[in-house]
């Protein structure tokens, strides 16, 4: 049931994604600060997405309960083989042969990590000491991404605002994980007398803050690798950090693991640049090339910024 609940979390998220990315993407070129914000929420495809989200969150919350973090947020990336099929079946676009096979790819070296790594071991309660040096080691590390991501170029800031976001995801899913700890042990109104929930709420901010910002300022493209690729690789240096947990300790099965979430990472990086530039579904001749169809959406969404 944890790997149901992941993989729900990441259709979950792989909606939301999609969503809001074509209403953030569709806002007025001058619109900024309050004023996107007043757009958005007069959308009505963006506040699907937060429907989306909140189910993201319940089934993330209930993996994490019950599995491990280095497990769950791995898992997490198949949000991109479940956009691919949005794409096609929802927004009926054209998906070129090399970009499903990026997906098959991802999910087989997923699955290859997950087996030759035996994640294990770890306790629900870190050490306090560790949780404060993670926050503080986390959030400056997300705060400098998202001040450099100020100045350059649309992509470089859309890189830099992912991976902001995606470091605050990660610290964000330790939160989860405490929060419901509290919750089992000590009731609803328990939870509040603590400061897991808190954290969480603050977290949760920040992060949804920044992945808004990396979804507005550039392309799909650009944003989601790293969206995708840095949010496991900081969960799992944080699973092992605060939790406790282990991979297996035979030398020659814990590299054949390595290689296989390498080969996820760059399996990732290929579907993303190989999928459709944009949202928008094929019309007329873009059926007869994904690829002509990419250029073509991301040169229009150029001449629109």
């Amino acid at each position: 049931m944890v790997i149901v609940f992941a993989l729900l979390a990441a259709l979950a998220n792989a909606v939301n994604e999609a969503t809001q990315h074509i209403a953030s993407t569709a806002a007025p070129s001058r619109s900024s600060g309050w004023r996107l914000v007043l757009y958005l929420f007069r959308n009505p495809l963006w506040l699907f997405g937060w429907v989306a989200l909140a189910a993201a969150f319940l089934f993330q919350a209930l993996a994490l309960h019950n599995g491990l973090v280095s497990v769950v947020q791995p898992l997490l990336a198949t949000e991109l083989v479940f956009m691919l099929v949005l794409r096609r079946f929802w927004l009926h676009q054209s998906i070129r042969l090399i970009t499903w096979g990026a997906a098959a790819l991802t999910c087989v070296s997923l699955a290859v990590f997950v087996v030759a790594g035996q994640p294990g071991g770890g306790q629900p309660t870190p050490i306090s000491h560790r949780w404060f040096a993670a926050g503080l080691a986390c959030c400056a590390g997300s705060a400098v991404l998202a001040v450099l991501a100020r100045w350059g170029s649309l992509g470089r800031r859309a890189a830099l605002y992912a991976s902001a976001a995606a470091v605050m995801w990660a610290l964000v899913a330790t939160f989860i994980k405490a929060t419901t700890d509290t919750l089992t042990q000590f009731g609803v109104g328990g939870m509040f007398t603590h400061w897991p929930v808190y954290a969480l709420a603050a977290g949760g901010v920040a992060a949804l803050f920044l992945e808004q910002a990396a979804l507005h300022v550039g392309p799909l493209r650009v944003s989601q690798p790293f969206l995708v690729i840095i949010d496991p690789i900081v969960s799992i240096a944080l699973s092992v950090w605060l939790f406790g947990e282990r991979f297996t300790a035979d030398a020659g099965v814990l590299a054949v693991a390595a290689v296989a979430f390498a080969v996820m990472c760059a399996a990732v990086v290929l579907l993303t640049q190989t999928a459709p530039a944009t949202m928008k579904a094929d019309t007329g001749t873009d059926k007869e090339g994904s690829g002509q169809h990419g250029a073509a959406g991301s040169s229009d969404q150029q001449a629109r910024r």
